[in-house]
């Protein structure tokens, strides 16, 4: 059984409100004596009450029970999905790995999770932790909440139908969902007759200060992610008695517990912490149009604020299809050494950056200072290439989670069948150039 989606509403961060039966918000006040309709107020508080207003999130829910209703939690065991990022040494070698094998066995969104690095953590209120995720069947009667960070989605192959408690996300490859730490959530695969229901994709767990839109600064009032792109979800509920699972990830570890209904019983709710969506097609890119190659930070899409001024926490950069134009300039990515840490994921296509290797699906990471660049075949192509024509990035989509701490990889990942072990071949070929004549 499934929820369909009753709608979007548009903005970023705006004060919604949304029932899917009329007359469910109360007029006036947050908690009436009594709710219409026979159900409970509920706050769902995402930041300290005593937030500034401009920084607060918080939503009214009103369900059909209240939250706190279900059994006792007790330990549940995922062994690929977890916090331990390992407190040892971290290798500052250039690592890739290629795409995370698609599952024999049935297995849901929660069960495919496979932990490759992260920092920081939920006691801290900082850091992130990374994974990719595979699945080929529905969550069915299990929902998933994490208390430890929201959660950014980027899908890679396969359509997921995300029911939230505050509605229904519909995401397919190219878009993005947020889902906001403490939001319960059942994950369905829509795409059964199209590729078996087979699905692939990253997660970023933000464990700091919510994601948000970067200030643009001198680039002005518009461009890079527009507000109204991104899409919150109308109010769609389930009304179904059962037994039911409620998995938690609380603290690094998970825990489930039985609940004899489900929890997306939310008929109306209004405030501005609620999941959403975003098309990454719909990104405005800008870039050089005379000469050089801007800092990367102008694909920069949400950023996870940190305690320094212009630092994030986390920010999650997409490099889109686009043009380059510059004269006299070496039009791709260039060798760099980061203070930050930089893993990356390819969503479509190719990266302009890789020759070969690097696939849909795929990963690396380049740790602070480690460095990284194009590879001896790119180097060579736009190092020759005839800049008086435009080059035109087409059917691409590959993204960046940048962390100002050591993203530090775990041993699953380190270990893993799918880890490309030469990676640093791709560097091998470039030759010595130097002549002081």
């Amino acid at each position: 059984m499934t929820i369909e989606s009753t709608g979007y509403q548009s903005g970023f961060g705006n004060e919604f409100a949304s029932e899917a039966i009329a007359g469910t918000l109360p007029v006036g006040r947050n908690s009436p004596q009594t709710v219409a309709h026979g159900l409970y107020a509920e706050q769902l508080s995402g930041t300290a009450f005593t937030a500034p207003r401009h920084a607060n999130r918080r939503s009214w829910l009103y369900r059909i029970r209240p939250a706190a209703m279900h059994g006792p939690f007790s330990s549940f065991a995922l062994p690929r999905f977890h916090n331990d990022f390992g407190s040892g040494p971290v290798t500052p070698d250039q690592l890739r790995w290629s795409p995370l094998p698609l599952p024999q066995a049935p297995t849901d969104f929660v069960e495919g999770l496979f932990t490759m690095a992260g920092n920081g953590g939920p006691a801290e209120h900082a850091g992130v932790g990374i994974h990719l995720y595979v699945a080929n069947r529905d969550m069915q009667d299990r929902f998933f909440y994490s208390a430890d960070g929201e959660l950014l989605i980027v899908p890679q192959l396969g359509r997921l139908h995300i029911e939230t408690e505050l509605g229904v996300l519909d995401v397919e490859p190219q878009e993005i969902a947020v889902i906001p730490r403490g939001v319960r959530f059942r994950v369905a695969l829509p795409d059964v007759e199209k590729n078996g229901g087979q699905a692939r994709g990253y997660v970023c767990e933000n464990f700091g200060a919510f994601l948000r839109l970067p200030d643009l600064g001198p680039i002005g009032s518009n461009g890079l992610a527009n507000p109204r792109d991104f899409l919150a979800p109308n109010a769609a509920f389930e009304d179904r008695d059962g037994s039911f699972e409620l998995v938690a990830k609380f603290q690094g570890h998970l825990w489930r517990a039985d609940i004899d209904h489900s929890p997306l019983d939310v008929v109306g709710w209004h405030g501005n912490y609620a999941p959403y969506k975003y098309d990454l097609r719909r990104f405005n890119a800008i870039g050089s149009i005379s000469f050089d190659h801007p800092d990367p930070s102008i694909f920069l899409v949400l950023t996870s604020p940190s305690d320094t001024p212009g630092v994030g926490n986390m920010d999650f950069v997409i490099f889109p299809p686009r043009w380059l134009v510059a004269q006299d300039t070496f039009r791709p990515p260039w060798f760099h050494r980061n203070v930050a840490s930089e893993f990356m994921g390819l969503i479509h296509g190719a990266y302009d950056a890789k020759a070969e290797g690097f696939a849909p699906g795929g990963a690396s990471l380049h740790n602070c200072m480690t460095g990284h660049g194009p590879d001896a075949a790119t180097f060579e192509k736009a190092s020759n290439a005839d800049l008086s024509k435009p080059d035109v990035i087409r059917d691409t989509m590959a993204f960046m989670f940048e962390a100002r701490s050591v993203i530090r990889p775990t041993a699953q990942a380190l270990d893993a069948a799918h880890r490309q072990w030469d990676y640093q071949a791709c560097w091998a070929g470039l030759q010595r150039r130097f002549d002081p004549a």
